[in-house]
């Protein structure tokens, strides 16, 4: 059964740190393309981060550049997402996605909340 799980989300004051993780099973990670997108209450989805196949190619979102680093482990099949100097407006659920040719897959999202 094809799967995405994401943890690590949470409360975390502003300037800080959070290290989200998506563990996939059920399909051959090493084949997908990875990316991190968040949604916050009332907003469109947009992805914040995306990491090629082979981890050899990043891009973020000019929001979070700076700030986030996303990297895999192949051989743990997991995503990660660091995200550092957290800011209010980066308070929303997050999501892993996996991509190949026509296909997508989602996790179930992790909420990250940021405040004072």
């Amino acid at each position: 059964q094809l799967q995405l799980v994401e943890s690590g989300g949470g409360l975390v004051q502003p300037g800080g740190s959070l290290r989200l993780s998506c563990t996939a099973s059920g399909f051959t990670f090493r084949n997908y393309i990875m990316a991190w997108h968040r949604q916050a209450p009332g907003k469109e989805r947009e992805r914040v981060a995306v990491i090629t196949n082979t981890g050899g190619t990043t891009n973020y979102a000019d929001s979070v550049k700076g700030r986030f680093t996303i990297s895999r482990d192949n051989a743990k099949n997991t995503v990660y997402l660091q995200m550092n100097s957290l800011k209010i407006e980066d308070t929303a659920v997050y999501y892993c996605k996996a991509v190949r040719l026509l296909s997508e897959y989602w996790g179930q999202g992790t909420q990250v909340t940021v405040s004072s």
